[in-house]
């Protein structure tokens, strides 16, 4: 929740400005939903693809407050975010109506972006394929594997997010690899296939590290995103990859 009309120009146009023209990256930005339909007018003719940070489970009716599959197609979008970790804790958004968001995403013609992940006290406990396997589960469970041969992953460590840590590459590339294996469990082609991103501080300094393993295909990127320098050398990383 960051940003207004002006501030959002400006940061659409210095990410378009410098944009790497490379064919194995691709860039997606997620504004608030006030200022969809500003960005994706900006967005036009380019490469740069937009999404929404978070989506109703519902398709229509009398749920004041809430934004459709649908809508966000007419604006222009093409992704939607689902469970992302401050929706999780925040608003207390459980795995089940994750699930159900992803479905009402994938009904709607969007590519949902599933953001699983854990805790502090849950990784110290020793918790995280628990935690990170039961969050997917619920998604599998409620649409099937195939599902996620048109949808993202994101692992969002939540004790990485916003704190300044971050995952080592080792750390983030082990879990990466146990969700490639749950899916693996159900269908091979689609787990391999399947981006999975990585979302936790990801820093220009800290990019290539965490791209360079072999099970993370990419990032979603927090408070780096809020400047087009800060954005573009992470973008500028994953081409040499």
């Amino acid at each position: 929740m960051h940003g207004d009309e002006a501030a959002n120009s400006k940061l659409v146009a210095g990410i378009l400005e410098s944009a790497p023209a490379a064919e194995n990256v691709s860039l997606l930005v997620c504004p608030p939903y006030p200022y969809l339909a500003s960005v994706a007018s900006q967005l036009q003719g380019s490469s740069v693809q937009l999404g929404a940070q978070n989506v109703s489970e519902h398709e229509a009716g009398a749920y004041t407050g809430e934004v459709a599959p649908a809508m966000l197609r007419d604006v222009g979008c093409r992704y939607a975010i689902v469970g992302h970790s401050e929706r999780r804790m925040l608003y207390g958004e459980t795995s089940a109506q994750v699930a159900e968001k992803m479905a009402a995403a994938l009904g709607g013609g969007l590519i949902p972006i599933l953001c699983i992940g854990e805790t502090l006290e849950e990784r110290e406990s020793g918790s995280t394929e628990q935690v990170v396997g039961e969050q997917l589960a619920a998604a599998i469970e409620r649409n099937g594997i195939a599902a996620f041969a048109t949808s993202v992953i994101a692992y969002e460590p939540v004790w990485a997010i916003g704190t300044g840590k971050t995952a080592t590459p080792e750390q983030a590339q082990d879990v990466h690899r146990y969700i490639r294996s749950v899916l693996a469990e159900h269908d091979a082609s689609v787990a391999e296939n399947v981006q999975i991103l990585y979302g936790g501080s990801v820093k220009g300094d800290n990019a290539a590290g965490l791209f360079g393993m072999p099970d993370i295909d990419g990032g979603l990127i927090g408070g780096a995103s809020l400047k087009p320098a800060d954005f573009l050398a992470i973008a500028r990383a994953a081409t040499e990859i």
